[in-house]
């Protein structure tokens, strides 16, 4: 019995397993067309997801074109080909249009910069840049249905790149703001736009990065990076997220004038701030702490009794300013404001740029080592530190205006692999014209110390000031030549 019992156990073993291995012969083959079946259906809902957000929000994306009257005596040393058959609008729309001479004299041409923007309220206020419309003389905006409307200038700030237009129009599809602090590096977005003039193209990627800075766009910079295709005639058009919000304004490229994987869009919350204060006042106040900062160095750790080089060093406090008020100190490292963590120089600049003059902020600061809670009352941002492309200072004491010197501006005008500040505006009859500097030319250096951007441009003519003169060494397409420029009151 014991015998026939094993025997019977063992023969309903193998009845088992061959039923298992015949099962399994005839359930693989057809895994994995399942698989492949479920994976498509999933790109085709991913797909119907793009296209779902696409045609609610595209209503509200608009085409935006600029003009301005080009002056006569622009360059002519900038009318060369372009290197496609689009030629690049924030090109055209600083330097002008290539013409002959005669051209220039029997008539004032048109500057023309084409791009984006989407309208953000029912009565008609849409968000773009400041490098489309802020100079600008008309603009014209293009509804989706093909209706066209001249729009207002509310106000442009040019050192976030945000402008606000407006077109009187009512009930209006309208895009929401999202809050671009919750955005996570490698959320999908979709970015809509015109680029080179093509209407409502829409795109998707993915958020590479945030947080981008010292790309030389803006003076604030806190910018959201993204593999989404955007390319001219992008700029001002909406980066969304999943819930079809916005969560950034795409802004520029990075690369040798097209599209390379690497998009810029301005944060959708300074996009509200400014638009908030441009609706209200046409102009932005931002708030002034008063200290000279930068981010703390690996190598810096130990002096500052600190465990790691995290926070923000402050290297030098203004006389009188709200951070001598406070009590904040050289060598002090600011860890948090308003009980966020500061992890950057230019994180802690920007957030305290976005308060309003008279504003109470809490700063947690490591002195010594030892953490310490500071309340400071934020000053006004003094008028000498004035905006890139407003600079009333500069133009007043030298006759011009200038701006950083972008890759995309150093492509175009065959400055690769240099630095400095490119000049945008001279005033007729003042001295950088009687000293033959026009638009487009190089400024490298100031006194013999070399220019990276508008703010060390600025703060080199405010200590040339003292001499009443300025030494600058100017590039004009591959020349460099040295100018003595007087510096009027």
């Amino acid at each position: 019995m014991v015998t026939s019992s094993v025997r019977g156990g063992r023969c309903l073993r193998r009845f088992a397993f061959t039923a298992v291995f015949m099962l399994l012969w005839f359930v693989m083959p057809l895994s994995a067309p399942a698989a492949e079946d479920q994976s498509i259906a999933t790109l085709r809902q991913m797909g119907k997801a793009f296209a779902s957000i696409a045609e609610k929000a595209s209503p509200a994306v608009v085409g935006v074109r600029a003009t301005k009257t080009l002056r006569a005596s622009s360059r002519q040393w900038l009318n060369r080909e372009p290197s496609s058959p689009f030629e690049d609008e924030l090109f055209r729309y600083f330097f002008g249009p290539r013409s002959s001479p005669r051209d220039r004299e029997e008539q004032e041409p048109k500057q023309i910069a084409q791009g984006s923007g989407f309208i953000i309220s029912s009565d008609g206020y849409i968000l773009t840049n400041n490098h489309m419309v802020g100079e600008a003389e008309t603009v014209t905006v293009q509804l989706v249905d093909g209706r066209k409307a001249n729009a207002k200038i509310i106000g442009a700030d040019p050192e976030t790149d945000v402008a606000i237009v407006k077109i009187d129009e009512s009930n209006l599809p309208c895009i929401e703001l999202a809050n671009s602090d919750a955005l996570e590096v490698g959320e999908w977005v979709i970015a809509i736009g015109n680029p080179f003039g093509l209407s409502h193209t829409v795109t998707a990627g993915i958020v590479s990065a945030k947080g981008r800075s010292q790309i030389g766009i803006a003076n604030y910079e806190d910018l959201i990076q993204t593999d989404a295709a955007i390319n001219l005639g992008n700029s001002g058009g909406p980066l969304l997220n999943l819930d079809g919000k916005a969560v950034g304004m795409n802004t520029a490229i990075i690369g040798p004038g097209g599209n390379v994987g690497i998009g810029l869009a301005i944060p959708s919350n300074m996009a509200r701030n400014i638009y908030m204060q441009l609706k209200e006042t046409g102009k932005v106040i931002r708030g002034y702490l008063g200290v000279a900062i930068d981010d703390v160095q690996p190598n810096m750790a130990d002096f500052f009794g600190l465990d790691e080089a995290k926070g923000v060093l402050i290297s030098q406090v203004t006389e009188d300013s709200a951070a001598e008020k406070a009590g904040l100190k050289r060598g002090d490292v600011v860890v948090e404001l308003d009980g966020q963590v500061v992890d950057s120089a230019n994180t802690f600049r920007n957030r305290v740029a976005m308060h309003k003059p008279g504003t109470r902020v809490e700063i947690v600061i490591l002195r010594d080592g030892k953490r310490r809670t500071i309340t400071a009352t934020l000053d006004a941002r003094p008028d000498d530190t004035s905006a890139a492309g407003e600079q009333p200072q500069v133009r007043a004491r030298l006759g011009m205006t200038v701006q950083t010197l972008t890759d995309e501006l150093a492509q175009r005008l065959g400055y690769e692999g240099l630095a400095g500040v490119v000049v945008t505006e001279v005033t007729p009859g003042s001295e950088a014209d009687n000293e033959g500097i026009e638009r487009g030319a190089l400024v490298r250096e100031v006194d013999r110390e070399p220019v990276k951007n508008v703010r060390e441009f600025n703060d080199a003519i405010e200590k040339a000031q003292k001499r009443g003169r300025a030494l600058l060494l100017i590039r004009v397409e591959d020349i460099d030549r040295y100018i003595v420029l007087s510096l009027s009151e």
